[in-house]
């Protein structure tokens, strides 16, 4: 890669690839850094079918539409893991490497929360699992447990019924976060069990691999365990943020302040995405924020 581009985007998901189509279908010199395959958690995601315009889509489908849309127009993408971002608009890669932007986006999204129960840790790829979609295959046939109740947990628990014997979805209050319609669809599924009013304490394992999940109920402090092959927690989302902690753009939960076009307070770096501080986290509102971001750069480059 080259040292010095005109936008340097640390990112591909749809906040990262929405950033690259506007800054180089504007003529920007654009640069997409990703540690990872393109797509962000669309290559997690089962099913989108709350993208306008479009019905029903894989999410492996609509990340690779993406990306081939967002490289169309000499977007470069490199892969790269980036350590740190300095006031200069310097991006720092683990290799040694660096590289230069007149501006930067940073659109590294968020990564999943941890249970942080004992036996998680060693379990983690031996039947511990954060992406359904990813690892569904090898519990084909057997017991699983999700551990959540909003939409991903979920969306995910229907994807799971349709290869596992049986899925149990364990929430800590008496009530789901999710939406009405994915709820429904839960009910009506015979192969979803549900546990309310419990929380994981720990993951039993047998062999190198997951055997069980003890539960403890929050009203009588009762423990139970449920036996299982695969555990799949989806208890909420840390911001990726390490690369910018010492530049003071973040807010106490690690999110980056950014303003209306997505501008953090250090002219020329800007943040896009589930990265940034904001209520609405979804493949819509990560495009916009990256078509915003790229849009501005744009124009402050230029002048214009």
């Amino acid at each position: 890669m080259e040292r010095q581009y005109d936008l340097v985007i640390v990112g591909a998901g749809p906040a990262g690839l929405s950033a690259a189509l506007y800054g180089s279908r504007a003529g920007l010199k654009t640069l997409i850094l990703e540690n990872g395959a393109p797509g962000g958690k669309l290559i997690k995601t089962n099913k989108i079918s709350n993208y306008p315009g479009i019905k029903d889509i894989e999410g492996t489908q609509l990340a690779m539409d993406m990306f081939e849309q967002a490289t169309s127009f000499q977007a470069e993408y490199a892969y790269g893991e980036v350590n740190k971002i300095d006031k200069d608009k310097n991006v720092y890669l683990s290799d040694g490497n660096v590289v230069k932007g007149e501006a930067i986006i940073l659109a590294t999204g968020t990564k999943e929360r941890l249970l942080n129960i004992p036996g998680e840790n060693e379990n983690l790829g031996h039947g511990v699992s954060f992406c359904a979609v990813c690892d569904g295959a090898f519990f084909r046939d057997k017991d699983v447990v999700v551990i959540g109740g909003g939409n991903s947990a979920l969306e995910e628990s229907i994807y799971l019924a349709g290869l596992a014997r049986s899925v149990t979805i364990v929430i800590r209050r008496d009530v789901f976060r999710a939406e009405e319609h994915i709820q429904r669809q839960i009910e009506e599924n015979s192969k979803i069990h549900i546990i309310k009013k419990h929380i994981p304490t720990q993951i039993l394992s047998s062999e190198g691999k997951v055997s069980g999940i003890e539960l403890e109920n929050v009203d009588t402090h009762e423990k139970q365990v449920i036996e299982c092959s695969g555990i799949f927690p989806y208890v909420g989302q840390d911001p990726n943020t390490d690369c910018v902690q010492d530049l003071g753009v973040l807010n106490e939960r690690g999110y980056v302040l950014v303003d209306d076009d997505r501008q953090t307070k250090i002219p020329g770096i800007y943040a896009a995405g589930d990265v940034i501080d904001k209520n609405l986290r979804q493949v819509i509102t990560a495009c916009n924020d990256g078509a915003i971001a790229a849009q501005h750069a744009f124009h402050k480059i230029k002048g214009i």
